[in-house]
This record gives C-alpha cells, structure tokens and sequence, in this order.
C-alpha cells in the first residue's frame, strides 16, 4: 500500500541511511551508493559529498538524483524520493555536525567531526527539490 504524503515525509524524517543513485553514462547502470541525507517534513533532503568524488561529478552532470531509503521492521517499508538538485554549497563543519548528530550517539558526535573534517576533505551540500515520489508498505511477512 502506498503511503501517505504525511506518511512518506515522517518515513524519511528519520536517520536511515539512503541509497543514493544517480545516472553513471548512457552505457552504464546507475551509480548506487549509501549516504547519509537530512530531511525534515515538507522540505528539501540534502547531504554531503566530498567536493571532488565520482558522486558530485555525475550529479552536476545529471542535474538531479534518487535517494531511497527502507526498513524491514516493523513493517518492510520504503520511500524514494527524485528530483532536481536546486542548491550546491560549501559544505561547513555545522553542516557536517548536524549530520553526525542524526545518525551517531551524542558523546560520538564531535570525535567523529573532527576525523570526518580530517579525513574526507571539502565537501559539498547538495539540496535536492523532491519532485517524484514512490513509497510502500508492505505490511510484516
């Protein structure tokens, strides 16, 4: 069954960890990698991406992406959601901490901003305008 507008927004409000696939080449299938993501209800998901990866190449030529994100329990259930990214922006250490905070226990998140600012170089805030939408429930098997 389909969920509902309020359903689907609720459903990606929450910290899973997303597919993120965008267009490789005409010869080629998508590039389908996890990444974290922020959303909020009614609003635009975005992430981080490092400044110079394979990912933010094909999504500036791509000019829009999917992100899908699912659950098996209680229910096996998910959203994905496409469209148009409206916004790149220097990614900041606030983005990168607001992100941590969504997904890491509150002790873990300054450690891991530190290592994340050290270790994986610029990155890029990538906002996308949800514009396709396909979301179920599957009920419990």
């Amino acid at each position: 069954m389909a969920l509902s507008t309020s359903e689907r927004e609720e459903f990606l409000s929450q910290p899973h960890i997303a597919a993120l696939a965008v267009e490789a080449a005409p010869d080629r299938a998508p590039l389908v990698v996890p990444i974290w993501y922020q959303y909020e209800p009614g609003g635009r998901p975005w992430f981080l991406t490092g400044t110079t990866s394979r990912k933010i190449e094909l999504i500036r030529a791509a000019g829009r992406c999917t992100l899908m994100v699912e659950t098996l329990e209680p229910t096996i259930r998910y959203v994905a959601v496409s469209g148009e990214v409206v916004d790149y922006a220097e990614g900041t250490r606030e983005h990168l901490t607001e992100m941590a905070a969504r997904y890491l226990p509150a002790d873990k998140v300054a450690a891991y901003v530190d290592f994340a600012v050290e270790d994986h170089g610029d990155q890029t805030k990538v906002v996308l305008r949800p514009q396709q939408w396909v979301s179920s429930d599957l009920g419990s098997i």
